[in-house]
């Protein structure tokens, strides 16, 4: 290797970049060639601080320098000279000058929770999880959703329909509760759990109430009142919605059972993530009640769509002053049925919202934190919603300092990431973007294919390279690495590498030319690359699907994929028992066509992953010295996959000339690891 160039690094890690908090000072260490280096300077705002080398460990030197920081954000890159060159690094690499865009950047004090780097998470649409009470269930012509009667399912098998909002499957928190050591064997240790809040649709991305815990989800203790009519359009005679979910003691009683799942879930080491949507509510809720459910209750106040007086009329932008029954309230792009939350116009609904946040992160709830909703969506311009979410972070940190807030957000979220708003995000151009595209060659909702980018490991690695710049490393060691999730199509279903819909081409075609060798490669990406790997129920099951709604088909209990299954137990279980997968620091080693190989490494062990997409076996060396490990040193391959099978047999090898040589069988992944 170019020993000068190619010896440089420096990233986000504590082996990098460590925060004394006592002292408010960090050390900033980068590593260099073993004599190669004559002065290296840390470079911050056109001032170049002195470096020194302070440690010295076989082909490496490392300088470093410890300094108080006095600006809150503050961007930083490198300089090193030695007898013959003056050169630059920063997050692209070596290089002869230095870009703002590729500055370092790290915000002083921020930090995120420890137990949230790497963790392994799993999301539940608890309707299509599992029912554990069969007497909550939603019954068919319970009320009426976007005009038309709601459907209980009888066949739990039976795939979700293209227009499947009304159908509802009996999923609940009983069923999760049930299944919580099935989570801790397949080694979870983190749920994010979709809405939960009363609402009328399956997904409950519609708010109906933020205090309480969906009694169909929860307990159902009075039950009382007629169903509505097949031939009806509206919810004027749907005494039983209204007595389930407005009935307080329905409604404490799930929150009671919601605290014991979440008090069951820690007794297990599991912490739990709940959805906050907050930049709309539903045309249900009980500040608008569209639906006539709260009128005439003396628990509730009127709600903003009968009465102009109401006390939530500036929870909402109303087009004009038509009471009762106003309908001209500003929809969430334009739904109706989705009214948005009119934040700048309303102090009392902001307060309202974080007392929200504030309240299911504390005690007797003691969730572990949010996930939020199109967070960046949340107001009517970007400067608010910065302010908003400032606030947010204050309260729900002041409550419970360790609960994480992780959003939902589309592009770059760099703005977002700055330490005093979200922790980290849901990392689709990190992770799930680049991920689908090398694997598989169609985009994460199976709209497009392009498979000249399978195998293409340059891009890749330009991709992430530039994706992970956006993110300081405290962000990135908790973004949610999913595979799938509620909005895109199953990983499972990309691995058919065709274009389609639910809609388009039918339920049976998501299941069609499915390739599990590339599924296991996408699962051992998932184990490896920075971040906490999240599967997104079923997957470890085998389950298919196209994008929304068919990628929320039911958990196919009986049914599972259980060689499936075991492989990713034994991946989550490489990923747990090595610190380093978790919090080490990340780099690319080489690449070729259809050949991609990266690794992570800290100060104590190195992990060295390959991925083979071509149909033909290949030999080839890993330059593992960038590890950091010297030559003699022993590794083991911990796991292989191919067309046919996995192994997780331990096969030894030995470093020589800074290489591992190694073969890997044609469409594999492969995981090698020093020996302590």
């Amino acid at each position: 290797m170019n020993r000068l160039k190619e010896a440089l690094f420096h990233d986000g890690t504590s082996q990098f970049c460590k925060y004394d908090e006592e002292n408010g000072t960090y050390t900033f260490v980068l590593r260099t060639a073993s004599g190669e280096v004559n002065e290296a300077f840390l470079c911050i705002d056109n001032t170049e601080i002195e470096m020194h080398c302070g440690r010295h460990e076989g082909s490496f030197d490392y300088f470093s320098v410890s300094i108080a920081l006095l600006e809150k954000v503050v961007k930083y890159h490198f300089k090193v000279i030695n007898a013959h060159n003056c050169i630059f690094y920063d997050m692209s690499g070596a290089c002869d000058y230095c870009s703002d865009e590729w500055e370092f950047e790290l915000t002083a004090g921020f930090q995120t929770p420890d137990w949230a780097k790497g963790a392994v998470m799993y999301q539940i649409m608890v309707d299509r999880f599992c029912n554990g009470d069969k007497s909550n269930d939603v019954v068919n012509d319970e009320y009426v959703y976007i005009g038309r009667g709601v459907t209980a399912m009888s066949d739990w098998n039976e795939p979700p329909a293209a227009d499947g909002t009304r159908q509802f499957y009996g999923g609940d928190l009983q069923g999760v509760i049930d299944k919580l050591e099935y989570l801790s064997k397949l080694g979870v240790e983190v749920i994010y759990l979709n809405p939960i809040f009363v609402s009328p649709s399956n997904h409950k991305y519609d708010i109906q109430d933020y205090d309480y815990v969906d009694p169909h989800f929860g307990k159902i203790i009075n039950d009382k009142g007629r169903t509505v009519a097949h031939y009806e359009s509206n919810n004027f005679n749907a005494e039983k919605y209204k007595s389930r979910t407005t009935d307080l003691e329905n409604l404490e009683a799930s929150n009671q059972l919601f605290i014991h799942f979440v008090e069951e879930a820690h007794k297990r080491g599991i912490r739990v993530i709940i959805d906050g949507v907050f930049n709309h509510c539903g045309s249900f809720n009980k500040w608008m009640d569209r639906e006539r459910f709260y009128r005439g209750n003396s628990d509730y106040e009127p709600g903003a769509y009968e009465c102009k007086d109401s006390p939530y009329n500036s929870y909402f932008k109303f087009g004009n002053e038509n009471w009762p029954d106003n309908g001209s309230y500003e929809g969430w792009w334009g739904f109706d049925t989705l009214p948005k939350l009119n934040y700048e116009e309303s102090e009392k609904l902001c307060n309202y919202i974080l007392d929200i946040g504030k309240k299911w992160v504390s005690p007797p709830y003691n969730v572990d934190g949010w996930r939020l909703d199109v967070a960046a969506d949340l107001g009517h311009s970007e400067e608010f919603n910065h302010e908003f979410w400032r606030r947010f972070r204050k309260v729900v940190k002041e409550a419970n300092p360790e609960a994480i807030i992780l959003a939902e957000h589309y592009g770059d979220a760099h703005a977002w990431l700055l330490g005093d708003q979200w922790d980290t995000i849901m990392n689709y151009d990190a992770f799930m973007d680049p991920v689908t595209w090398f694997l598989t060659g169609v985009d994460k909702h199976s709209d497009n294919a392009n498979p000249g980018m399978i195998g293409n490991a340059e891009v890749f690695n330009n991709t992430m390279k530039y994706q992970m710049s956006r993110f300081q490393n405290q962000s990135l060691l908790v973004a949610m690495n999913e595979l799938s999730n509620h909005d895109h199509s199953r990983f499972m279903t990309r691995t058919n590498k065709m274009v389609g819909r639910v809609g388009t081409v039918g339920t049976k075609a998501a299941s069609e030319n499915i390739n599990e060798a590339i599924f296991k490669q996408g699962v051992v990406m998932q184990m490896t690359l920075p971040g906490a790997p999240t599967l997104y129920y079923g997957d470890e099951a085998g389950v298919c699907g196209w994008t929304d709604p068919d990628n929320r088909r039911t958990y196919p209990w009986g049914n599972e994929n259980f060689e499936l299954m075991e492989f990713y137990r034994e991946a989550i279980s490489i990923h747990k028992q090595n610190r380093v997968l978790k919090t080490g620091s990340y780099t690319p080693l080489t690449c070729a066509d259809n050949l991609l190989c990266y690794g992570r490494f800290d100060d104590k062990d190195a992990v060295a992953i390959v991925i083979n997409t071509s149909g033909k076996d290949m030999e080839i060396d890993i330059p593992v010295i960038i590890l950091g490990k010297e030559d003699e040193t022993e590794w083991e391959r911990l796991i292989e996959t191919s067309r046919e099978f996995y192994n997780c047999g331990r096969i030894p090898f030995t470093q020589n000339n800074g290489n591992l040589h190694v073969k890997v069988k044609a469409m594999s992944a492969a995981i090698y690891k020093n020996k302590n």
